[in-house]
């Protein structure tokens, strides 16, 4: 069974990330996926602290929230979907926070800065990355620079890419729904996914 993540970064509920996410799933659920959708304003969690305490426990020790209820789910989950609508010109807090506790995940030598990998790496891991936002332009608005922000760190944690959804020109509240191109693009995107991803 392939076991799919969707994590929505928007704080407003029931908004465009969510009904992009949600298409997202029914995609690869229609692929007899096993999916999973979390929206992270509903967990209670910090920003990274950088105590390095991961680095010798490799798992994180210094904040004790509700991320620890995250973790499990994406070790299960080969494949992850993130999606995030723009907020001054990159992801919302949400992400950034989420994404900078995965750094647990990481190995380190000795020395610093040298050699690293991840224990998510060599596991055939995949990931979508989504973002919305209302400038009709991928540079203007800030979509180039959230979806770089979100691949990077996420490919070195050894994630490989299907595919990044940039959605422009939309930002009144359900939007999107109106928009069946782009749900249907979401869909089969979600779909491809579960084909790229190794079971886990």
């Amino acid at each position: 069974m392939v076991n799919i993540l969707g994590i929505g970064s928007s704080p407003r509920k029931g908004g465009n990330t969510d009904v992009l996410l949600r298409n997202l799933l029914k995609g690869a659920n229609s692929q007899n996926a096993s999916v999973e959708e979390i929206h992270l304003r509903d967990y209670r969690f910090e920003s990274c602290i950088g105590c390095e305490g991961c680095r010798v426990a490799k798992r994180c020790t210094g904040l004790d929230d509700e991320m620890q209820l995250i973790y499990p789910k994406i070790h299960q989950a080969t494949g992850l979907v993130l999606v995030t609508p723009i907020h001054n010109y990159n992801m919302t807090a949400f992400m950034k926070a989420f994404i900078d506790r995965l750094y647990c995940f990481y190995d380190f030598g000795d020395e610093r800065p040298g050699d690293w990998s991840s224990r998510l790496a060599d596991q055939g891991r995949r990931v979508i990355i989504a973002a919305i936002g209302e400038q009709s332009d991928l540079e203007e608005g800030g979509m180039d620079l959230t979806l770089k922000a979100m691949r990077l760190p996420l490919e070195a944690l050894g994630y490989e890419v299907t595919g990044m959804m940039p959605v422009l020109g939309i930002f009144d509240k359900g939007e999107i729904e109106k928009r069946q191109r782009i749900l249907d693009e979401a869909k089969k995107l979600g779909r491809q996914l579960v084909h790229e991803v190794e079971p886990a």
